[in-house]
This record gives structure tokens, sequence and C-alpha cells, in this order.
């Protein structure tokens, strides 16, 4: 693999936007193409990294990667994302600074990807040990908790974070982890009561409803239809890429191991249930007998289940969605609500108690993360907040994420600026001032105390009287309309009147980002985001061990006739202690884009890329960069790098860095108004100067690429001469030896022959001589042998005629019985069990033996023949003979089974993706899988089911959807009727009383009757808590059908749709199934 030393090595593009010449904002969105083109997703200007989105897995962020930009220059690989994190660490724990890492960018550009990649490099390379370990998987584990609670699918990205997310990570002097604290701004509360066309609510909603057990789900009230909640969006209620059953696992382990106990999980649980609930409430309207309005409750039943959920006595909480009460001083007023205000109070609730649950989730992490010692430590903050965002409809929660970013943006170009002016005094360069468009006007428009907008909502929502959006906007037009950065129809300015682009209802501000309209309706409500005090007192009267805790306002002892701080107060504040935070620690940023808005990998959208590019104020930033000197390097790495440009410092300097550079810039005659030298770098004002040196290194490189080949080729020419050289001696000396040893083997042969040529004659005449004495030998035995047996029979020639009968009776029969047994193992039949041929027997006296040896030589092929089976083989042929037992003789159809193997699983449902979520509804091992037809009473017409046999239980399941229609234990099942004839109509017959059979007897069609029987009985007979199940055949039998028992008759006869058997209703107890006849 090629390994680079520098940044400028074999760049794509260029991989610093500092260097790209010419600059435009054509070029800088072309060099970002031509780099994500070739899938190099970072680029850097200066110390900023842009990440683009490449919405796929590359191979650059693994454990090789970690240790290939561990303890490197910032400039000396490739830019990504790790470089960037461990020059924050390094400086972290070598210099003592502590740091930030600001990522920003708008949803779906990868910002909590990147957030997730710096703290898994930092956990890499930090120390190692059991207590650090743990602090480590905590500050991991804490991401998938707050992901499941405050992430959510909109249209632009599957896992968008709805809060700004700020973490403090404590690190002691060695650099490991000690612990962090989490700060959460903004949750999008509003999410939770309603979600945008083609966008879900919070994943831990559908995760809990998808991935929760049954057990809990009841405990919880809980059904896991999401058509079932009022706030569950059902478009999007599935997302591709998403299992919500494995990531509710996933943030249970989380919990688990940040530390929450088991009866918080439960209680947070139980809190996000009575959220699921409190959407299904509804009201009716009622009118007063005195004419005012009122609301009720339609269907209590989801309120009491939420009511017992939290504890909370039903009437109270009954009551408070009836009636608001007003306290000023001591006089209390009560008033009705209506339908419309009761609605508001339901989901002004639903928000409060969600967003309170997040927060104390956020506390309750920190307390479980946060660092154990006392002692001083070192800060790494990361901050992982909302993009700038400009939609089609822009209101309240634009309005304030805009504001942060303006704050960030103004935060980000004071910082670099600092940065660069305090690198230009530390190198002892002089310092000029660089113009940049301030934002600090945009800022104090927002949040001026006297004059801003946020001042001015505050403002109108803490006065008496009526308070509306409308009066909100005149305000506006009236103190802001002379501001140069704010627009509006209403402001009585000549210059917006006629501009039809910008509603009556709106007003316009010119962040610098570009413009966005701002809808005013809903600003004043959302900014007040009231909660009654008859429900903060109903839920503080709550038993649950949480809601007293969420809710410390609705405590009787101490009631605060004071109005809380308002969203918009609370959020400025918030930012302000963020802005404070950031300008103490030494920042680092990120810039996250997103190439395209189909969340699609190898698209780029130039107009997309550009409106991100502008709004986070990149061209600004490489301007300010480039303002002064657009290149720096150290003495030693810039020597390193261009020493070979120069005779007198190549190959090697003998002096200090800087006087070689010197010496370099020099003889090279690059011009002194180019570059300047700092006390330990060198600066280039212009990257046409580098670009030059690049060039001139290039060519140089090729011309020592050319020596070192010619050097490398004569070198080569000479080691495979000498090689030859070499090889040619040894070759000769093997030669000369082969041809000795061949001259040597063939006289050894010569005399080998001569010497057998004589020991053969020798062994030929001696050999001679031995016959010769052999054949006297046996001739003089002869000779004796025929003597002696002369005499025995003269003596013995009385006796021989007495018996000689009986001896050759005997003697003929043993050969007969000899001939036989011998003539049996040419004659005996083939090995195959169902051959029948018997060779005949030869004589009659041989019938017992013959009968016998047939039977003993047919029980032993059978027994060869059976041992040659495999166990699946073995269970095939039993249940044909089961098979054989029940129908042969008895059922029509049973002939043409015999022929076809018993397959079982004919949908191959383990296999089929069709039948995917019903596999895996099954606990047990399908033992037959079939498609029959469901017989209906009314019309004797089939409707197509599954059928599914296990060990214990029959399944009947809807052919398209896989939906379980109907499971029946197999205790459960008494009889199975059939008729005689050759149809495929059976009917499963249930016990009286069982659970299954409240809607009746199953009336069934199938292929393969045969087969399903015989599997059922067989199955039955083996389950150890059932009866064996009875095989009723019969061409007419009763079926029971809920309360009515229906005779099913079955008949011969010419169906009318072909030879198909087919199925009418005569009367109401009446099926007549007509079978065609058979040849």
């Amino acid at each position: 693999m090629e390994v680079k030393t520098s940044l400028l090595d074999n760049m794509i593009g260029v991989g610093d936007m500092v260097l790209l010449e010419p600059l435009s904002e054509d070029s800088f969105i072309e060099n970002l193409r031509n780099r994500f083109d070739h899938n190099e997703i970072y680029t850097y200007i200066g110390s900023v990294v842009i990440s683009m989105n490449p919405y796929r897995s590359l191979p650059i962020f693994t454990p090789d990667k970690v240790e290939e930009y561990r303890n490197r220059n910032f400039y000396e690989l490739s830019p990504h994302i790790y470089a960037l994190a461990d020059e924050a660490y390094r400086s972290l724990r070598d210099q003592d600074k502590d740091q930030c890492i600001l990522i920003t960018g708008e949803s779906g550009a990868g910002k909590t990807e990147a957030s997730k990649l710096v703290m898994s490099y930092v956990a890499a390379v930090c120390g190692k040990g059991q207590e650090v370990n743990k602090v480590k998987e905590q500050l991991l584990q804490s991401n998938p908790v707050l992901e499941a609670f405050g992430n959510a699918k909109t249209v632009r990205n599957d896992n968008s974070s709805r809060f700004g997310k700020y973490m403090d990570i404590e690190f002691d002097f060695k650099g490991d982890p000690l612990g962090g604290v989490i700060s959460n701004y903004l949750l999008e509360k509003s999410r939770v009561v309603k979600q945008p066309r083609g966008e879900r609510n919070f994943h831990v909603f559908y995760q809990l409803l998808s991935g929760a057990s049954d057990d809990t789900l009841k405990k919880l009230k809980l059904d896991r239809d999401f058509s079932k909640y009022n706030y569950l969006s059902l478009d999007s209620a599935a997302v591709n890429g998403l299992d919500d059953a494995a990531n509710f696992r996933t943030v249970r382990n989380a919990m688990q191991i940040v530390g929450f106990m088991e009866d918080e999980v439960q209680s947070v649980l139980e809190l996000v249930a009575a959220v699921l609930k409190l959407g299904n409430i509804e009201f009716k309207p009622e009118s007063r007998c005195n004419g005012t309005d009122e609301s009720r409750i339609k269907d209590k039943n989801d309120l009491k289940e939420m009511c017992e959920l939290l504890g909370i006595e039903q009437s109270v909480l009954e009551r408070a969605f009836s009636y608001r009460t007003v306290e000023a001083k001591l006089e209390k007023v009560s008033t009705t609500l209506n339908v419309s205000q009761a609605y508001y109070a339901r989901d002004a609730l639903a928000k409060n108690l969600y967003s309170r649950l997040f927060s104390w989730l956020v506390t309750r992490i920190n307390e479980s993360i946060k660092a154990q010692t006392k002692a001083r430590h070192k800060v790494m903050g990361v901050l992982d907040i909302y993009g700038f965002e400009i939609f089609e409809e822009n209101s309240f929660e634009q309005f304030i994420i805009n504001y942060c970013n303006e704050k960030l943006q103004q935060i980000f170009i004071e910082l670099t600026l600092r940065e660069e002016q305090e690198e230009y005094i530390r190198e002892g360069i002089e310092w000029t001032n660089i113009e940049y468009f301030n934002n600090a006007i945009i800022c104090d428009l927002i949040e001026n105390h006297q004059n801003g907008i946020l001042a001015m909502l505050d403002e109108e929502c803490l006065r008496p009287g009526t308070v509306t959006d409308e009066t909100f906007l005149d305000k506006l037009n009236t103190i802001c309309a002379e501001h140069q950065h704010f627009e509006s129809r209403l402001s009585k300015n000549s210059k917006f009147l006629t501009d039809h682009s910008l509603p009556h209802n709106c007003f316009r501000i010119q962040h610098y980002a570009g413009k966005v309209l701002y809808r005013a309706e809903g600003f004043v409500d959302k900014n007040n985001d009231l909660l009654y005090r008859d429900l903060s007192q109903a839920m503080y009267k709550a038993n649950h061990s949480l809601i007293k805790q969420l809710f410390p306002e609705g405590n009787p002892a101490k009631v605060n006739l004071k109005r809380p701080p308002t969203a918009g107060f609370q959020f400025k504040a918030s930012v302000g202690t963020l802005m404070r935070n950031l300008q103490t620690k030494n920042p680092n940023y990120i810039r996250c884009i997103k190439p395209n808005d189909k969340k699609a990998s190898h698209i780029f959208t130039d107009s997309l890329v550009c409106h991100q590019v502008r709004y986070l104020g990149l061209m600004e930033n490489v301007r300010v960069r480039r303002a002064g000197y657009a290149f720096r390097q150290a003495y030693e790495p810039c020597l390193e790098r261009y020493k070979m440009l120069c005779k007198q410092t190549w190959p090697h300097w003998r002096g200090p860095a800087r006087e070689g550079v010197e010496v370099l810039m020099a003889d090279l005659q690059v011009p002194t108004e180019e570059f300047s030298y700092g006390r330990s770098k060198i600066f280039i004002r212009n990257p046409r100067t580098l670009f030059s040196l690049e060039e001139r290194r290039r060519q140089c490189l090729q011309d020592l690429a050319t020596l070192i080949q010619k050097i490398y080729r004569g070198w080569k020419c000479r080691c495979h001469f000498l090689l030859l050289k070499k090889s040619q001696i040894v070759v000769s000396a093997w030669y000369r030896r082969y041809a000795q040893q061949k001259k040597y083997q063939k006289i050894k042969s010569a005399t080998t022959v001569v010497q057998s040529y004589t020991r053969g004659w020798q062994a030929r005449k001696l050999l001679r001589e031995l016959k010769y004495q052999k054949r006297c030998k046996e001739a003089v035995t002869t000779i004796a042998a025929f003597w002696h047996g002369t005499q025995v029979r003269r003596e013995y020639r009385k006796f021989f005629r007495a018996n000689a009968g009986k001896k050759i009776y005997n003697f003929t029969i043993q050969r007969i019985i000899q001939k036989y047994m011998l003539g049996m193992k040419s004659t005996a039949p083939s090995m195959s069990p169902i051959d029948k041929s018997w060779p005949a027997r030869p004589y009659r006296f041989l019938d017992g033996v013959h009968t016998e040896l047939r039977r003993i030589f047919h029980h032993w092929r059978c027994k060869k023949y059976r041992s040659q089976f495999t166990e699946e083989t073995k269970a095939v042929y039993e249940e044909k003979l089961e098979a054989s037992e029940i129908f042969k003789d008895k059922k029509a159809l049973y002939p043409s089974s015999v022929s076809q193997p018993f397959k079982g699983d004919y949908l191959e449902i383990s296999k089929n993706p069709k039948y995917q979520k019903l596999n895996s509804a099954m606990d047990e091992k399908v033992l037959l899988a079939d498609v029959v037809n469901k017989i209906n009473r009314a019309n004797g017409k089939g409707t197509a089911r599954i059928f599914l046999l296990t060990k214990n239980s029959v399944v009947l399941a809807d052919q398209k959807t896989g939906q379980v229609k109907a499971s029946v234990p197999l205790p459960d099942l008494t009889s199975v009727s059939v008729s005689t004839q050759s149809d495929g109509f059976f009917a499963l017959k249930l016990k009286e009383g069982s659970a299954s059979a409240i809607k009746g007897d199953f009336l069934l069609s199938s292929e393969h009757l045969i087969e399903i029987i015989t599997k059922l009985h067989r199955t039955g007979a083996t389950a150890a808590d059932s009866e064996q199940l009875n095989i009723d055949i019969s061409d007419e039998f009763l079926v029971q059908f809920k309360h009515d028992k229906v005779c099913v008759k079955f008949i011969q006869g010419a169906p009318k749709n072909g030879n198909s058997v087919s199925c009418k209703r005569k009367n109401n107890r009446l099926l007549e199934v007509s079978v065609p006849t058979t040849a």
C-alpha cells in the first residue's frame, strides 16, 4: 500500500482549500466534487475539516487507520477526521490546553456520525485499564440512549438529532478519560404531538412497540400495532435500514452499562407508554346550562390505563383536562375548557412530560459518567448541534436554531482570526488587519436586551391583555423597521410594500448565510410553552417514582405565582453559557456537508452543496486564511521535502534547518516578497509559489528515479552475468559426474549379464540331475503302491461286495446335494427385495430344503437392503408404511400417492423471503408446510391458507400476508374425517370446550391429503400429552361450524368445471361434495 508522507503527495484535487488556485465559488465546488468522486470525503481549510456525507460505508475508519494517524502531524497525511481528533487530543494531553470540537452542518450532513468518530478515536488512542475502559464504555454507550430519545426520522435524515448536544469529556494528567458532562439544547418537543408528512416521532416509541417482550407490553398496557396511537405517524413507521427491535435491545443494554437501575428503566418505559396513551385521549363538546361550552372525554379507557401507569387518581386528571384555575394573590378563578383548549392542554402535557423525561435522562447519565476525583481535569468538548435551517415554512424553532448558528459563526470568525494573529505574533511575522463580514449586528438584532427580537417576544408574552402573533409582528414592525437586516411588508417601508414574496404575516431576516422568511404564527405560544397549573398539580399527586421529580412546581406547598421563564429566554441563556464555555477552550472545527437530498451515494448536487458552502461561511474562512500567507511549514519538513532541488542541500544538510531553507530559497531564486521566515516556520504568501516548488520537486524526482533505474539496471545485469557464469561451472561439473556414472553403470551391467549367463548354465545342469533322481524315486513308489493295492484287494474282496450298494447310494446323494448347492450360487435371483423369482428344484426330495433356503435368502437380502437406509429414508418408509395401514383399500386416492415421495416442506418456508416473517414467528421446527383450501360453510368455496404442522400444533396462516389466522395445539384435535373417494377434503375435529374450538372445526382441501393425515397421525402418536388421533373414513360425516353441525356428503358424479372436485351448499345443514368418477 502506498504511504503518504505529506498532504501534498498524490493529491486528488487540492487537499487544503487555502491552496486552491484560482479561488472562486465555482472552483471551490468543483474541487469538492472531484475529491468526492474519488471517495476523498475530507478536505481542509487550514485546520478546519470539511466532511462530505458519503451515505455508505468506506474502509477508512478501521483500527489500522487509527494507528496510521496516531501521533502524526496534522498535515502529514491525507485529510481525515482522525487527524483533527489526534491534534486536539495531543494538544490537550501534552500542552495542557482544553479543547473543543465544533461540529456543524444541516440535518443529514453527518454531524452525529462525526461526533461518534471523534469519540471512538479518542477512546482508541487513550490509555487502557479496567477502570479506564469502564469510563470509555460508559461515555460511548450514552450515545444510543440519547439517540433513542432525542433522534427521529426526517425527510432529510433517517437518524436526525432533534436536540443540540455538548459533551465535556474530562481527562487526567496522563490523558486517560475520567468522565464527562452532557448538556442538551432545545429538544424539538413539538414532534411528540405532531410530525410532518414523511417523518416519524422519536425512535424510542417505535423501538418500544417493536422490540419489547409481550410481557413488558402487557405491563405497559400497550399493543404492537402502530396505528392504534394518534401520536405515531403511519406513512413512515417502517424505515429501510433501521431495525427498531434490535435497536431497542441495544438501548436496554446501553442503559445497563451507563448505570441505570432496572426499576429506573421500567419507570422510563412507563412514562413513554403514558405519552402514547395521552395522545389517544379525545374530547367531545358539551354545553352547560349557563350557555358556556365545556369538554368531556369521549372514551375513558385510555385515561384509566394512563392513570394506572402513573399512579394518579382518574378523577383528578379528568378534572385537570376540563377546568383551568387562575390564581392572583388571594383569589382563585376556575374556568371550563372548551374542546380546542382541552386538546391544547393534552398536547402541552405530552410535550412537557417527554421533554422533562429527556432532561432527567441527561441528568441521570451525567450522574453516572461524571468524574469521581476532585482534582483539576483537562477537558475536551464535543459540540453536535443543529445546522442553519431554511425551510419552506420557518417558525419559532428555526428562528432560535439560526440564532444559535449566528453566535457560532461569530465565535468561529473571532477564534479563527485570533488563532491566525497568535501564530503570526509567535513566529514574529507582521500582522495585517483582515477585512471580513462581522455578523455581530445580526446577533444584536436578535438578542439585544431592550430592542432585540427575543426581548420583544418575551415582553409580548408577559404583558397583560390580548396577546397574539399579530401584535408581536406589529411591535417588530415598529421597532425594527429601520434595521438593515430586517424586512416586513407591514413595516410601511416603501422598499417592501410591493414585495409579493413577503407575505403579510411574515418577517424576513438577512442572516450571514442568507435571507430566511419566518412565519409569525405560533411564535407567542411556542415561546410561552405554558402548562396549566392544574395539570402540574395533578402530576405531582402521582405515586410514580419519577413524576414528582419532573413536576416540582405542582407541589401545593410551594406555589409560585410568578410566570416561568419563556423558551426563548432559557435558550438565550443556554447559548450564552455555551459561548462563554467555548471561549475558554482551543477550538477545532468540523463542517459537515451533505452532497444530495436523496440520501444516495455517488450523487453530488452542485446547487445544494453551494447553498451549504455559503451558509457555513467556508469561502469567508478561506479568504481569512489566505489574507496573509496561504501556506506555512516548519523548517525541518520543508528542508526534507525540497532539499533535492539544490546541490548544496542534497543529499544531506549538516547545519541548522533554517539556514538550509534559506540556502535553498536563494538557490531557487524565489522572490523575497513571496515568503517570510518565522521563528520555526517558513510562510509562503501565494499558492502559485508552492505549486511551482512542487512542480520542480516532481521533475527532480523523475530525474532521480531515472538515475536510480539506470544504476539498478546495471547492477541487475552484472548480477545476472555472474549468476550465469557460476551456473555454467556448476552445470559442467554435474555433467561430467553424470557421464562417468553412465560409463560405470554400462560396465557394471555387462559384467552382471555375463555372471547371470554362467550361473544359469550351472543351475540348469543341477536341475536336470535333480529331476532325474526324482523320476526314479517316483517310479519306485508307484510300483510299490500298485503291488500293495493288489494284495489288499485280494484280501478284502469278499467284504466289499456286501456294502457297495449303500455306499454308492450315499455317495450319489451327497454328490447331488453338492451339485445343487454349487448350482444355487450361479442361479440365485437378484438382491432386490421385490424380485419374486426363484430357481426350480431339480429333485422332489429337496422340497423342504428348497423352501427353507428361499425364505432364508429373502430375509437376508431384505436385511442387506435395509442396512443401506439413512435415518431420513427410514422415516420416509415408516410414514409410507403408516399411510398404507391407514388408507390401503379404504381411500380411493391412496394408490396414486404411493409413488409420490413425502416432501414435507412444499413452500420452502425457511428459504423463501416471502415467508420470512411467518418463519420467524414459529418457535418450533416446521414438519409440513403446504397451501390448502379452507372451505367456507356459506357457499362451499375455498380460501387459500398456509397449513403448517409442528410437533405440538397446527397453524393456519394467510397466504398473501403470512399473518397467522389460527393455531391449534395437537391435544385439542380429537379426530380427522375423510371420504373414501379420490378427493382431497378432510375435516379437523376439535375437542369440545377447548380454546381452539370457539370458531368450530376446520374443513380443508389439499392435493397432499395422504401425507398431511399420515404426519398428523404420527405426530399425535408421538406427543406425550395427547391421545391417539382417530382417522374416520366415511362418505358422510358431521362438521361443527361455531354453534351448528353441518353434514358433509360425498357423491360420485360429473362436476361442471371439468375433472375437479366441487363443493356446493344444499341447505343450512348439508354440504355436498361432487367427486368425478374414476375410470
